[in-house]
């Protein structure tokens, strides 16, 4: 592990993305179409460092349930701020957006609503439905928060037409006091678990980010914790402070040590698994 300033300015390097006028047009008819369909994407509103990337792909995941969280995790950039009216026009207005873009494969988040009963399945369900029915042959991926541990409606989420259930661990369990308030370790672990359960057939997905203090013993135990929750696939990236704001990078792992994480989860039975510092949920699997 690495933590020194040379370290921090290897991995500013490292992110950094040739960008030619070409792709900046690209880029910005993306954000206009985006604008113009009225939806948000955790691309731009969480600062993902793939940004770029995935826009010249074009690819895009869907930030649904409005652009405030009523949590505030150490590590996001999210807005924590009173929650927004669920909006009705939101799932038609996904849809639409991912049929203009002409996205293969769509992926959908959400902030956390831990105001609503439902914690918003409802209003993924809804999304989800409205892109397969515009986009028949695109597959879709979505991101859920734990839910508030209100799954009762979980079956219609798990029919409405997904093909990746992904849930974020987002770090290793100590660090949850400090940086997580609000979420619960085991509580993410049971609704992987509990999808698994539901439908074995489902491709079932995690995260986590490294470089928040951990340690390499707690990091194994995550990837043995996730893999014992049934998962299929885990993604492993370093943490990128996206603001002044937000939890400082405690330390920039070696690409050594991700090629040692992603041997160990392969050797668990991971059917794939992404370890190297841009790794995020969101990233291709191709």
């Amino acid at each position: 592990m690495q933590r020194s300033g040379r370290a921090s300015h290897e991995y500013k390097r490292m992110i950094s993305v040739k960008v030619t006028a070409s792709d900046l047009k690209k880029v910005h008819k993306i954000k206009k179409l985006l604008r113009k369909n009225r939806v948000n994407t955790v691309c731009e509103k969480a600062r993902c460092p793939n940004l770029t990337r995935c826009f010249l792909h074009p690819t895009a995941t869907f930030i649904i349930l409005g652009a405030a969280c009523t949590r505030n995790c150490a590590f996001c950039s999210v807005t924590n701020a009173p929650p927004e009216p669920v909006d009705e026009n939101e799932p038609v207005n996904v849809a639409n957006a991912a049929r203009a873009l002409k996205l293969e494969h769509v992926v959908i988040t959400s902030v956390t609503r831990d105001d609503l009963p439902d914690a918003g399945i409802a209003q993924f369900v809804k999304t989800v439905r409205r892109v397969k029915e515009l986009s028949r042959d695109t597959s879709v991926e979505i991101l859920t928060p734990d839910l508030n541990g209100a799954w009762g409606e979980l079956p219609a989420l798990l029919d409405a037409g997904i093909d990746i259930f992904g849930h974020n661990i987002e770090m290793v369990r100590r660090l949850y006091p400090e940086l997580r308030r609000g979420a619960d370790y085991d509580l993410s672990l049971s609704l992987l678990r509990e999808v698994k359960q539901l439908r074995p057939e489902m491709t079932t997905k995690s995260a986590v980010m490294l470089g928040l203090g951990e340690t390499k013993e707690e990091v194994r135990a995550l990837i043995g914790d996730v893999r014992a929750a049934g998962c299929d696939i885990i993604v492993i990236g370093q943490y990128l402070q996206p603001d002044a704001a937000n939890a400082p990078v405690k330390e920039y792992i070696s690409l050594d040590d991700f090629k040692y994480y992603e041997k160990y989860a392969y050797s668990l039975g991971f059917t794939k698994v992404l370890s190297f510092p841009l790794a995020r949920s969101s990233y291709s699997l191709e």
